[in-house]
Parts: structure tokens; sequence; C-alpha cells
């Protein structure tokens, strides 16, 4: 790519070539997603579409008003690249990528399309014998108009400046002035930087040419071989024309296998669309196995926190109990030592109760 080449719109995608032996199985060339970007060359004045897979170019495709890009399904599209005899194929994430796309390859393309039809006014322009000159007489692009030698130095004469056959004369003053003239000198600049700048327009044409002939020759060979296939293809079918029962039974034997397939095909469809809501449902259901597994857990959680506040409460009623039944046993200790007080009081009093009825 060189520096006049700059990328104006990039994406990713998985990117396939076609098989170039079964021209039908589809090859990747990339492991995963890679960056595909349409480049201009604002120097050659073309689109080209270009993908590297570290330091490997797996595309590089010039875009021709010829080419067409197909989506053949909702994520995968493809377009023919005649200079390179391949088929690309890009795979993308969404939809809405395939579209973009798209959309900037048709763009593109125009692009492309008038760039050609542009290019080639400019050859046709380039490679014209003659082009009219301002006064309106015909003259070679890069030799100079003589301007008429008219109303000189502000007089009707008309400098004769035909040499003579046998002797060349004098330059007349008219003549000297003319030569030395700051405005034919001035004239005679304007004219020199005009075939300047015609003559850097025609170096352009004239390389943009040189690269448009160079593509045209490489169209050219890739119709020259396709040309050749077509030839042999039909000589193939010219030699098979001879065969037509054969080939008739065969062609029904294979329609008959192609809607064999079909069907076997839309069976296999539907078994993925039912494998497909039943993996829905498994997912459906594994999500609630995983909500009801968490809901377990956190329960088993509480379980266990109220097993230990339980086993806690336990010990506590018992730490109270043991407790109880030591206040039960020093209560009952200290109803026996007060009945011993009660009935040694019973003795006492009735002992002072004989020795006052003695006394008196």
């Amino acid at each position: 790519m060189g520096t006049e080449e700059q990328p104006i719109y990039s994406t990713r995608a998985h990117v396939f070539q076609i098989d170039p032996n079964t021209k039908k199985n589809w090859l990747p060339t990339s492991k995963h997603a890679v960056t595909v970007s349409y480049f201009y060359d604002s120097t050659r004045n073309v689109y080209r579409i270009i993908s590297l897979d570290g330091t490997k170019a797996i595309i590089n495709s010039t875009i021709s008003p010829n080419m067409t890009f197909t989506k053949t399904s909702q994520k995968f599209g493809q377009w023919a690249d005649s200079r390179a005899n391949t088929v690309y194929g890009l795979g993308f994430s969404t939809e809405h990528h395939l579209s973009k796309f798209a959309e900037k390859f048709a763009e593109y393309k125009e692009a492309a399309r008038l760039a050609k039809e542009k290019s080639q006014e400019k050859m046709e322009m380039a490679t014209s014998p003659s082009q009219e000159s301002p006064g309106g007489e015909l003259s070679s692009p890069l030799t100079p108009v003589t301007p008429p030698m008219e109303n000189i130095n502000g007089t009707d004469e008309i400098c004769d400046m035909t040499p003579n056959s046998d002797s060349r004369p004098e330059p007349s003053q008219n003549a000297l002035a003319f030569a030395h003239s700051p405005a034919m000198t001035k004239h005679w600049e304007a004219e020199l930087e005009a075939l300047k700048g015609n003559n850097a327009k025609l170096t352009a044409a004239l390389l943009e040419s040189t690269a448009n002939v160079k593509q045209w020759k490489q169209q050219l060979a890739a119709y020259q071989e396709e040309a050749e296939r077509l030839h042999k293809r039909v000589t193939e079918l010219e030699c098979q024309s001879n065969q037509t029962p054969v080939i008739k039974s065969q062609k029904t034997e294979l329609n008959q296998t192609i809607e064999e397939l079909e069907n076997t095909l839309r069976d296999k469809e539907e078994e993925m669309e039912k494998l497909k809501e039943e993996l829905e449902t498994m997912n459906d259901l594994m999500e609630q196995k995983d909500t009801l597994t968490q809901k377990l857990e956190e329960t088993e959680l509480r379980s266990r926190v109220l097993e230990e506040q339980l086993a806690g409460a336990e010990q506590r009623l018992e730490e109270n109990q043991e407790e109880q039944e030591n206040f039960r046993k020093s209560l009952r200790t200290l109803l026996e030592l007060l009945d011993g007080k009660i009935f040694e009081l019973t003795e006492l009093r009735d002992t002072l109760a004989r020795l006052i009825e003695e006394a008196s």
C-alpha cells in the first residue's frame, strides 16, 4: 500500500475463499475474525478491499465496475474477483455489519465506475491527434500557437517574416520592436505556462492510462482464460451430446437425489428447530436449577444458623435447669435447718413454760 492509499471504512469478519479445486466448498483463510478495510488510492483513483492476518494479506481485491457483492445469508456475503481468479466470502457477527459492508461496496463500485469513465475520457483526449486552439484553429497540444502579426505598435501593418529564397534581409524596426515588446513577452510566458499545465495534465493522463492499460491487460488475460475454459466446456458438451438419453436418466436420478436431499435437509432443519427449542427449554431449566440451588444454599445456611442458635438455647436451658436444681437443693437444706431450729425453739418454749409453772 502506497503512501497515498488510506483506509476509508473498516469492519471485522471471518474471511473465506472458494476451494480452487471443487469451486463449491469454502476454505477459511483466518482462524478468527480479522479487520477488513476499504482503501482508496488517490494516485491511481482506485478502491481496494484489503485484509491482513498478521503480516499476510489474505484479501487484496481491486473493486471494478463489473463486480457484484451478493448476500447469501443473513450474515454472509461474497464477491468474485476475476483478477485474483477466486471468490471471497465474509462472515459477519451481525446482519447490520453485513448490510453496511454491502452498502459501502455498492458506493465504491459506483465511484470506481465513474472514475473509469473519467479516465477513459482523459485517455481519449490524450490520444487525440490534435485539439482545438483558443482561436478556433487546430494545432498540436505541444506546438505553440503563432499569434497573428497584426496591430503591432498600434499599426495595421503586417510584418512579413517569410525568408527570401536568395538572401535573408535584416530585421526591420517593427520586427525588433515585436521581438522586445514586454506585452509579447508576457504573452509568450502565459503561453509557456499554459503549455506546462497541459503537459502536466497529459503526463498524469498518460500515467493513469498506463495503469488502466495494465488493468485491462489483466482483465483481458482473465477473459481469455475464461473463454478458453468455456470453449473446452462447449467441446465437452458437444462430445456428450451423443449420450443424451444417459444424461437424461442421470439428470432424473440426480433430480430425485436432490429432492431426497432437500427432504432430508428439511427434516434436519425441523430437528434443528426442535433441538433449539429443547436447548432453550434446557437453558430455562438450568436457570431455574441455578436459582433453586442458590435458594437451597441460602436455606441450608439459615438452617445451620438456626441449629446453632437452638444448640445455644438448649445449652442455656440445661444451665438454667442445673441452677434451678441447685437452688432447690439449697432451699431443702435451708428448710431442714429451719425445721430443726423451730423444733429446738418449741422445746425451749416448753421448757420455759414448765419452769414458769414450777416457779409459781
